[in-house]
């Protein structure tokens, strides 16, 4: 039988009332479980393989009506496109994506087999069970919960399930970007990962962020050279030197303070929930080093996102212990916010210095969304209407996803992978973490909010 929900604050919003079922509910957990099983690992570089569960998301699809078209750069790296189309021809498309591959997980050090997909004490875990496997097998669960129901959206409705994007998203969003942009003809938004779960921060209060921005990636590589020798003499042009200085120097560097227009509108509502004033951003004596600590938990929200950043990774040099080499290699990930490429640049050309040449290995722009926006007014609404003590916030993404690579197709990108949470379970710290898990009832929570945000939409 088909839960019934009452249409809520949402005025004009569509109705929940016979969409979402008991099967809807149970495919969610049973289609993360699934997925988790499902070895998608990448490793980088190239190696990688999404090809089984490409076919296991196009199966799913193809059950409900949808025709799903998989593309590979090269094989066993394999995207799943399909479109639904909506009941008004002339309405801007939506995008809703989510990437299938994982990053790696040692076994050993996991409290359950990281690819079991077990399904334990009202909690499914592994690789993937936030990042972001729970997200395809919502989305999975409503497209066919709409069939089972007989309706259509409103728009069209194109939906990507994506390879590589733990990695550079080259055999992935980039290539389907690229090589096939008319899958994506009239898309104007994307819905994708990061946002909309609970944050809990204190005293009761319940957040919920969707992501309106990401900082740009910049990856980087820094070679130094020098002059290679005997490790028993006197080397004034160690190419390890040169390099352990250089990243010393990056490693070390506080960035300034470049307050996006994301952060300031978070900042702008954190200081308000916390009973603060308005911060005044433009006023002489503005720190938010200072603002920062007087919002609580709440802080962690936002605190990586009001500066650039660049933190060493990696360091490749040398092949024997007494012979100095004549070249050494580091990386860097570097992260840029909006507007602050220019500089950046510039900092990291003074920070390496005339000794280390650097160039960017992957780099992807920054993102912002509004969000005075109706599509940020209905994700909102969405969430408050299954949670009433849900307070919504926007929030900037300290890392990058797909938006990244569609976002030069036209696409305004915002995070939405609505989850309730309890207090006490990470869900930041769930992300490539050790024992990656999502309790049942936030997958059930989720695609009720899902459900009604997508229609809505």
């Amino acid at each position: 039988m088909a839960e019934q929900h009452d249409e809520g604050a949402g005025g004009g919003l569509a109705p929940d009332a016979g969409r979402i079922d008991r099967q809807a509910l149970d495919e969610a957990v049973a289609f993360t479980s699934e997925l988790i099983h499902i070895d998608s690992v990448n490793l980088g570089n190239g190696d990688g393989t999404e090809r089984k569960a490409a076919e296991y998301v196009a199966e799913k699809l193809a059950e409900a009506g949808v025709e799903p078209a998989l593309l590979e750069k090269v094989p066993g790296r394999t995207n799943v496109v399909a479109r639904i189309e909506g009941t008004d021809p002339g309405a801007d498309a939506l995008l809703v994506h989510g990437h299938l591959d994982v990053v790696p997980a040692e076994p050993s050090d996991w409290t359950v087999h990281p690819f079991s997909g077990e399904v334990r004490d009202g909690v499914v875990w592994g690789r993937g069970a936030v990042d972001m496997k729970n997200a395809d097998a919502m989305v999975l669960s409503v497209v066919r919960a709409w069939r089972r129901a007989g309706v259509r959206p409103r728009r069209d409705i194109v939906l990507a399930f994506t390879a590589d994007e733990e990695d550079t998203g080259q055999y992935g969003a980039d290539f389907l970007a690229r090589e096939h942009p008319e899958l994506f003809e009239g898309c104007t938004e994307g819905i994708s990962e990061s946002g909309a779960y609970t944050f809990h921060a204190g005293g009761g209060l319940q957040l919920y962020p969707i992501a309106t921005g990401e900082r740009g990636t910049a990856w980087m590589e820094l070679t130094a050279t020098g002059r290679a020798g005997h490790g028993s003499k006197v080397n004034r042009a160690n190419a390890v030197s040169r390099l352990a200085a250089a990243v010393h120097r990056v490693g070390e560097h506080t960035w300034p303070v470049r307050l996006s227009e994301t952060v300031r509108a978070a900042l702008t509502e954190l200081s308000r929930l916390a009973g603060l004033d308005e911060p005044d951003f433009d006023a002489p004596d503005f720190d938010v080093d200072d603002l920062l600590p007087k919002l609580g938990p709440a802080a962690k929200l936002v605190e990586a996102t009001v500066r650039n950043s660049s933190a060493p990774t990696g360091l490749k040099a040398g092949y024997k212990i007494n012979v100095i080499p004549g070249a050494a290699t580091a990386y860097v990930d570097g992260r840029m916010l909006p507007g602050t490429e220019e500089e950046f640049v510039a900092t990291m050309d003074e920070l390496t210095g005339p000794d280390v040449e650097w160039e960017f290995y992957h780099r992807g722009p920054a993102l912002q969304a509004p969000v005075d926006s109706r599509t940020f007014a209905v994700l909102r609404e969405s969430l408050e209407h299954f949670d009433p003590d849900a307070h919504v916030i926007p929030f900037c993404m300290t890392g990058g996803t797909d938006a990244k690579q569609f976002a030069p197709l036209g696409v305004t990108g915002y995070g939405f992978t609505p989850l309730r949470l309890p207090e006490g379970l990470d869900y930041q710290a769930m992300f490539h973490g050790v024992d990656e898990r999502v309790p049942v009832d936030a997958l059930h929570f989720g695609v009720r909010v899902m459900d009604r945000a997508l229609f809505s939409l």
